[in-house]
């Protein structure tokens, strides 16, 4: 499967890191300092449409429906210090990524991260990974301006490495950003991730997919 691979395109949370619970703590810490403790979870439609954009417009979005704090700056302020944290000493690979990403640098694979995620905040998280050595860059849609819902970060990285679509290969466990790579000829990995939606859907029309329980150490076995 990997015979034509020339570049790889990785997102972070998710498919590189064991981080999108992050969420969840973002929903519980804003019940517990703007609703008195009582739970906050937002509609199922917000839940799923903040996980594609900028963590800005994620808060700035949070706070317009549903009033918490007195500005989305404010959430997303909160936001930071708790991703900061969480990134600097908690954040895990997830299980074969280092394996994997050896592999590819053995084999030539030039590599960069796209990613919804600040660029101060990749940084921090693949220092506290040890993963920096293995990408030539990194690509954050909060800088290019575009969510993943727009092939922008995605058309970005592939200039960047100097690599055709059909032979830049991405990485991801959203939904929305497989759809988008598909719509360009980019050919896809979907993977599994517990707290993300459309499992059934990114199954369907990656161009491989990880399962649950397994690792991207299957494609290098394939």
């Amino acid at each position: 499967m990997l015979e034509n691979i020339k570049g790889a395109i990785f997102d972070m949370d998710g498919t590189l890191v064991d981080s999108l619970m992050l969420w969840e703590v973002f929903w519980s810490t804003f019940g517990q300092r703007y609703l008195n403790d009582k739970n906050f979870m937002p509609s199922v439609e917000d839940d799923k449409k903040v996980r594609t954009l900028t963590l800005k417009d994620a808060m700035y979005l949070i706070h317009k429906n549903y009033k918490l704090g007195e500005s989305g700056e404010e959430l997303l302020a909160l936001a930071n210090t708790i991703m900061n944290e969480f990134y600097a000493n908690s954040v895990e690979l997830k299980s074969g990524v280092r394996e994997f990403l050896e592999y590819c640098k053995n084999k030539g694979v030039k590599m960069c991260v796209a990613s919804a995620t600040a660029p101060e905040l990749i940084d921090v998280a693949m220092k506290h990974c040890d993963i920096g050595k293995y990408f030539l860059s990194v690509f954050s849609c909060g800088t290019i301006g575009k969510g993943k819902d727009e092939p922008d970060v995605f058309l970005q990285a592939a200039e960047f490495l100097c690599a055709e679509i059909k032979e830049t290969w991405m990485f991801e466990d959203s939904l929305v950003a497989i759809e988008t790579a598909t719509k360009i000829g980019m050919p896809t990995v979907g993977i599994y991730d517990r707290y993300n939606f459309g499992q059934d859907r990114i199954k369907k029309i990656a161009t491989e997919y990880i399962a649950e329980g397994e690792t991207l150490l299957k494609l290098i076995k394939e």
